[in-house]
């Protein structure tokens, strides 16, 4: 399952807050409305992929061969427990559906690679105990690491 950031969806997001001063809540539902837009662009470039909103839809698509690219808004309304400030980010938001899904293993994809030190202030209080993670930089998930 392919967890989008919010790339420049969520940028606008945080320059509006910024210069309106939007509540907490407001920031956080429309930065994840941001992760729909850019699941969307996300998908129209990986082939083989579907855009997903739920875990069944997640399921299906890998039960059918396909790559799902969660556009997560309405699996994280349906499941709202992490808090509503700019210190959770998509890294908090993919290890907590990470959790949801049962998943084995989660990477993140970043521009370069790294450690902890590329992830959100909130990414540990998410992340299921023991669940293996990693890094990469998009040089080496192009080189197929």
């Amino acid at each position: 399952m392919v967890v989008p950031g919010g790339g420049p969806f969520a940028d606008q997001v945080r320059a509006f807050d910024r210069q309106h001063g939007l509540t907490a809540t407001a920031a956080h539902w429309m930065a994840i409305l941001g992760m729909d837009q850019y699941a969307w662009a996300l998908a129209d470039r990986i082939a083989g992929s579907v855009v997903v909103d739920d875990r069944p839809g997640v399921l299906a698509a890998h039960d059918a061969g396909r790559v799902p690219v969660l556009a997560p808004s309405r699996w994280l309304r349906a499941a709202d427990e992490l808090p509503h400030h700019w210190d959770v980010t998509s890294d908090a938001l993919a290890a907590y559906l990470a959790t949801l899904l049962g998943a084995d293993e989660l990477w993140f994809l970043k521009p370069v690679p790294g450690g902890r030190e590329l992830l959100d202030p909130w990414f540990d209080r998410a992340l299921p105990a023991g669940l293996p993670w990693r890094v990469l930089g998009a040089r080496d998930f192009a080189a197929g690491a």
